[in-house]
C-alpha cells in the first residue's frame, strides 16, 4: 500500500476554503445581530386591556387613555363609550386617565343571551374596576348610565369611587308612580318596547328627534353619528334595558351616595325631564346641579365647552 504525501510548503485549499466560509458565517452572524439589535421594537402602548372579561365568555370593551388621576365614564341607552369621543380628547389633553367602559350587549363589548338590568350592569363596572386596580376616582353616567352609577355607588358603598358626576341621569326613577308624577308613563314605555321588538329603527329615530333641545340642535353628522353608535347594541340589550328602565325605582338609594356628586342636566330635556335632577338633588345629600340652559339631553354635544369644563372643575374642585 503506498501513502500520498503534501509537497513541502504546498498549501492545503480545502482547509483554507472552510477557514474562510466559517469567518464569512461567523460575520454575517455578528452583522444579523447588529442590524436586529438596531431595529428592535420599542413597545408603542402602555399594554392597557381593551376587552376586559367580567365572567366567563363575557367580555366588555374599555376605552383606557391617558394619564393623572382617573374618571371613569359609564354610557346611556342604546349607546356605547364611544359616545364620549370629544370628553376623552379634552380630559386626555388635560392630564387625566379616563376610562370609558361599554357595557354587555352594547357597542363592541359582547353580547350574550341572560339577565340585563342594573344589578347585573353595576357587578360588570365593579369587575373592570377591580381588573385596573382604580383607586380615588371620578365616576360619570349618561342617561341610563347616570342610573347604573348612582345603583354601584350605593350597591358598592363607593368602591374605587371619590365623586359621582350624572349627566341627564335617567333617575331617580324614569317612569311615573301614583306618588312621583314625573318621566314617561309605563304605558309609554310599553310601546317603546313593543317598538323595540318590531321595528328598532323607526323606535331609535323617534328617539334622534327629541334627543335635543330641537329637532336641528344637533348637525346632521351627529346625529348620522350617534345613530351609528346605537345600531351596534344588540336588539335584545335594547329592549332588556327598556324594561329596567321602567321598572327601577332609585329613591331609597339616593340617601346611601355619601361621597360629591355634581348634576349636570339639560334645561329643555325630553327624554329625562329637569324635575328628574331635582329629586336627584334633593334625594343626595352633598350634591348640586348644573343647569344647560340651552340643552336638551344631548347636552355633552349641544354645550360641548361648558360641559367639558364643569366637569374638570368638578373633578378638581377639593371635598
Amino acid at each position: 500500500m503506498t501513502t500520498k504525501t503534501r509537497a513541502p510548503g504546498k498549501k492545503n485549499h480545502t482547509s483554507s476554503g472552510i477557514k474562510i466560509i466559517i469567518a464569512a458565517i461567523c460575520s454575517l452572524t455578528i452583522l444579523s445581530n447588529t442590524m436586529n439589535a438596531q431595529t428592535k421594537r420599542v413597545p408603542a402602548s402602555l399594554s392597557r386591556e381593551e376587552y376586559i372579561e367580567v365572567e366567563k365568555n363575557v367580555k366588555l370593551h374599555v376605552t383606557d387613555l391617558g394619564e393623572g388621576k382617573t374618571v371613569v365614564l359609564i354610557h346611556g341607552w342604546p349607546l356605547s363609550d364611544a359616545m364620549y369621543e370629544y370628553q376623552y380628547h379634552d380630559l386626555v389633553q388635560k392630564r387625566f386617565r379616563v376610562v370609558g367602559i361599554t357595557l354587555r350587549g352594547f357597542g363592541k363589548s359582547d353580547k350574550p343571551y341572560g339577565k340585563y338590568d342594573y344589578d347585573v350592569y353595576a357587578d360588570d363596572i365593579k369587575v373592570v374596576l377591580d381588573k385596573l386596580d382604580i383607586k380615588d376616582a371620578t365616576l360619570g353616567g349618561f342617561s341610563m348610565g347616570g342610573a347604573i352609577a348612582i345603583h354601584y355607588v350605593a350597591k358598592y358603598n363607593a368602591a374605587h369611587i371619590s365623586k359621582l358626576a350624572l349627566f341627564g341621569a335617567a333617575a331617580p326613577v324614569w317612569t311615573k308612580r301614583a306618588d312621583y308624577p314625573f318621566g314617561f308613563s309605563k304605558e309609554d314605555v310599553n310601546g317603546l318596547i313593543q317598538l323595540s321588538m318590531t321595528n328598532r329603527p323607526q323606535l331609535l329615530e323617534n328617539f334622534g328627534k327629541i334627543f335635543g333641545a330641537t329637532e336641528t340642535a344637533l348637525s346632521i353628522g351627529l346625529g348620522n353619528w350617534l345613530g351609528g353608535i346605537n345600531f351596534e347594541a344588540s336588539s335584545y340589550a335594547t329592549t332588556q334595558s327598556l324594561i329596567a328602565l321602567r321598572e327601577t325605582d332609585l329613591r331609597s338609594e339616593l340617601s346611601k351616595i355619601k361621597i360629591p356628586a355634581a348634576i349636570f342636566h339639560g334645561v329643555k330635556d325630553k327624554i329625562c325631564e329637569f324635575a328628574l335632577a331635582e329629586q336627584m338633588q334633593k334625594g343626595i345629600k352633598n350634591s348640586y346641579i348644573v343647569r344647560f340652559e340651552n340643552s336638551g339631553h344631548g347636552l355633552f354635544l349641544e354645550e360641548l365647552e361648558k360641559f367639558n369644563a364643569e366637569l374638570v372643575s368638578f373633578i378638581q374642585k377639593q371635598n
